[in-house]
């Protein structure tokens, strides 16, 4: 199973629900899984788990630091030969390990193939993205060393950081290589990739063992960016989903993205969804008096419609005074929403805490009132169900998983500010609305339970082991 992060060592919820499906299948006495990740630790834990780091195979395996190159190209390029284009103005991404930054202008390509005395109009992309070169009537693939691609005096050596750096696309085509390493030296039936980041590595050790492969969809492009995808991203999701024999979903919100904007057959696409821990907090919080608390929590990114939660704040505030709101969390819009608090003139009413650990979002759920999520476009959203488990009452926005299997919750579009606000209100003035919601909320979420996203994961590791053995 590839991964990209996993407890303790976590940026959001991907990791949250890899510890939930790897614990829940250990449980199961019938499933052990060899869980892979950039970079180990050393302190992640689950039941019935091996965990082993890329970072520890690339001094073992130095002769996959010189490979073929192979380029990604925008998707209207001709899939047959393509002749590659020196003058063009897009950017090419060289997968291969460069120790530098992924992207290349197309004249620095033809400057190392001109001293490798390799004319560029004879060059091509050929149907599986390697760049090639027709040696005596036959294609014959390029190879390009680090040393030929790094720009630098210096020789940086590489590593893993299993983060989300700007060197992301460099990183996750070492993983793909080093993942293919590694699912070789180990006895498996099935491979397991958790979103995009981990779909080439799935791809390459399906490659190199020939084992069926099924791919994680947590989020897609469209949930990150609206529709101005990241077309290189795009392709490594499409390209993904196509390799693979079965497709899961974290909801029919996600799977209708996957079969609409992907174009991947149904047939292959499952829908299953998140759990939640539901294991109580022992710990004792004491809560503000005389004052409520509202809280919004995840990274504060487009996707996650933080303006849109500082407008009703604002709006809630013109109102009641005795309500105070947190954005816990970082990301690319904290600045602005901090600028935006202080020219709305809310900002004594607004606490922002930037990137919490795991017991600090529980010491936060267990001291709010209410927990908003106006999500753009949320695939689920398991933040919601550990609120409830914290008897906190949610409000979140229809355009999320979630909402498919939350039913007592608040439910408004992301867009509405004016709903929010209303939400806020009534939650606020009649306690036993909230309770009503509290109370029936936690029954709804203790049935959403990891072993039983476990138990159908594993009908489709059964599945496509099944149609594997059948093949000729």
């Amino acid at each position: 199973m590839f991964g990209w992060e996993f407890p303790p060592h976590i940026s959001g919820g991907l990791g949250t629900a890899c510890k939930g499906i790897v614990d829940a299948l250990g449980v199961r006495g019938d499933t052990s899984t060899i869980f892979v990740v950039p970079k180990v630790f050393g302190n992640e834990n689950a039941q019935n788990t091996v965990f082993t780091g890329a970072d520890q195979y690339v001094e073992k395996h130095k002769e996959i630091l010189n490979r073929h190159v192979r380029v990604l190209m925008p998707k209207d390029y001709n899939p047959e030969l393509t002749k590659f284009d020196s003058q063009a103005e897009h950017l090419i991404y060289v997968e291969t390990a460069s120790f530098l930054h992924p992207y290349m202008q197309p004249l620095q390509i033809e400057r190392i193939l001109l001293k490798k005395h390799i004319n560029p109009e004879k060059v091509f992309v050929n149907p599986t993205g390697h760049l090639v070169t027709i040696d005596k009537g036959k294609p014959r693939p390029i190879k390009f060393s680090p040393s030929e691609l790094r720009t630098d005096s210096k020789q940086p050596k590489f590593e893993f950081t299993g983060r989300y750096t700007p060197e992301l696309l460099t990183e996750t085509g070492m993983f793909a290589r080093v993942g293919a390493q590694i699912a070789e030296q180990h006895n498996f039936n099935v491979i397991h990739a958790h979103d995009w980041l981990t779909y080439e590595a799935g791809i390459a050790a399906k490659e190199s063992t020939g084992k069926p492969l099924v791919v994680h969809v947590h989020a897609t492009e469209y949930d990150r960016c609206g529709e101005n995808v990241n077309p290189q991203v795009f392709n490594i999701e499409q390209h993904g989903m196509e390799q693979a024999d079965a497709v899961i979903t974290v909801s029919n919100l996600t799977r209708d993205t996957v079969i609409d904007k992907y174009g991947i057959d149904p047939d292959k696409v499952f829908t299953i969804y998140n759990g939640v821990d539901f294991k109580p907090d022992r710990k004792k919080y004491k809560k503000p008096e005389g004052e409520k608390l509202v809280t919004f929590l995840g990274r504060v990114t487009y996707q996650k419609g933080p303006r849109y939660f500082i407008e009703a704040a604002y709006k809630v505030l013109q109102h009641s005074k005795n309500v105070r709101f947190v954005m816990a969390g970082g990301g690319d819009m904290l600045n602005e929403m901090i600028i935006s608090a202080a020219r709305l003139g809310i900002s004594d009413r607004f606490h922002f805490t930037d990137f919490l650990n795991h017991d600090e979002v529980r010491h936060l759920l267990a001291v709010s009132d209410i927990y908003v999520m106006p999500s753009v476009s949320e695939p689920f959203g398991i933040a919601p169900l550990e609120a409830v488990r914290s008897n906190v009452p949610v409000i979140i926005s229809k355009q999320s998983g979630v909402a498919e299997v939350l039913k007592h919750a608040f439910k408004v579009d992301y867009w509405d500010s004016d709903s929010i606000a209303d939400a806020i209100h009534a939650l606020i003035k009649y306690p036993s609305l909230s309770q009503y919601f509290i109370k029936n909320a936690r029954e709804e979420v203790k049935r959403l339970k990891w072993d039983i996203s476990a138990r159908q994961i594993a009908e489709v590791y059964n599945i496509v082991c099944n149609k594997k053995k059948s093949e000729p």
